[in-house]
């Protein structure tokens, strides 16, 4: 793989973002198109190959059909506590809407892919992203933030494989069948609520069996305790933070970073203002120094083998210094001044990623089509 070294021109794969849905939804893409370059949102072609963005993991996140999660949460869902706030959480969502939303978004996917004309690709395995990436294609991994549209019973887990599914969070911040999301909170621990459920464990084994990477980063801690114990494959947070710099339910306690170390596995940080800034408020700006704060905690304490980027470009509020995808070269430049050399740089834009992905994806033949009807 012949990827560039300098620090000025560094291809960089990404832990997470909500493009997909971001574009599904006219009302927040204002009939965009992915194809052509804006102003809007975070990220499009265009800007990616202008920033050397060369993929991620693209998430489908089914949204309530009742409650408006945007980039910031509406005033009506803000409870102000004491020295901080929670955000009020929607109902469960039903698995006949989240099947038929995500099913909608997948398909408006293939039709991005095909428009795209070979400069979009959804890569399945590993040698696929690495030639993506050294040939100048967006490299998209299918991903589901919260498990909603897949069936309790697990069967159709190995359709959603077929079509592309290689990551999968369990649960986003609200609860489903398999378990408990945390909900967002500041100041607050992870550690609200039960851990996975039966169906919850089962999905844990099917991903591994599958070769389906699963994503930690909304699950409340019982649950990422349970998957620790449950699985066999590096433990991997897409888009979170360091909990001893930002105590907000959504960040990962050093405990926490410690056993993602151990397992060889990878935390995504966030470029969330709202996880990064250290007071926790959800109004105002923060400097590209607290996203290095929070990158560098995680390096000192787990190693730079473990720390990655996880952008949630389009689904979050981002620093204004980083803007957008186009960001990402005063990103690599500020990271640089902060003493974090070329062999640190390519670990955190790429290598990391790939290594996890490696260890993960295994090409294996479906395991429920063995198994008899439940």
């Amino acid at each position: 793989m012949s990827l560039p070294n300098s620090a000025n021109n560094m291809i960089v794969f990404d832990g997470h973002n909500d493009t997909l849905v971001h574009f599904y939804l006219l009302e927040r893409s204002e009939g965009r198109s992915f194809l052509a370059r804006s102003e809007k949102g975070h990220l499009d072609l265009p800007r990616a190959r202008e920033a050397g963005f060369g993929g991620g993991f693209f998430a489908i996140f089914v949204p309530s059909p009742t409650v408006d999660y945007s980039v910031s949460p509406s005033p009506d869902l803000l409870i102000r506590t004491k020295n901080g706030y929670e955000v009020k959480l929607a109902d469960p969502i039903d698995f006949d809407y989240a099947y038929g939303f995500t099913n909608e978004v997948i398909t408006s996917l293939f039709r991005l892919e095909e428009a795209a004309e070979g400069a979009v690709k959804v890569v399945r395995n590993v040698e696929e992203l690495v030639d993506c990436l050294d040939q100048n294609v967006l490299a998209v991994v299918l991903h589901f933030e919260g498990a909603e549209a897949i069936d309790p019973k697990l069967h159709n887990l190995e359709a959603f494989y077929q079509l592309g599914l290689r990551s999968l969070g369990i649960t986003w911040s609200r609860p489903n069948a398999f378990g408990w999301g945390v909900p967002f909170r500041y100041p607050a621990s992870p550690d609200i609520g039960p851990g996975l459920t039966e169906a919850g464990k089962e999905l844990v084994r099917a991903c591994n069996e599958l070769g389906i990477m699963l994503d930690l980063s909304h699950l409340n801690e019982q649950g990422f305790w349970d998957v620790a114990k449950l699985s066999d494959a590096p433990l991997v947070a897409t888009h979170s933070a360091a909990h001893a710099l930002t105590p907000r339910t959504r960040n990962l306690t050093d405990e926490q970073l410690e056993a993602i170390g151990d397992s060889n596995g990878v935390v995504g940080v966030t470029f969330t203002i709202h996880d990064l800034r250290s007071d926790g408020r959800l109004e105002g700006d923060v400097p590209l120094t607290d996203l290095i704060r929070h990158i560098d905690h995680i390096a000192q304490r787990i190693g730079i083998d473990h720390v990655a980027f996880g952008s949630d470009f389009d689904g979050a509020t981002i620093p204004k210094e980083m803007g957008d995808v186009t960001g990402f070269p005063r990103l690599l430049g500020a990271l640089r001044e902060q003493g974090f050399d070329d062999d640190a740089l390519r670990k955190l834009t790429h290598e990391n990623w790939i290594r996890v992905l490696r260890d993960t994806w295994r090409e294996k033949p479906g395991f429920l089509s063995s198994k008899p009807s439940q």
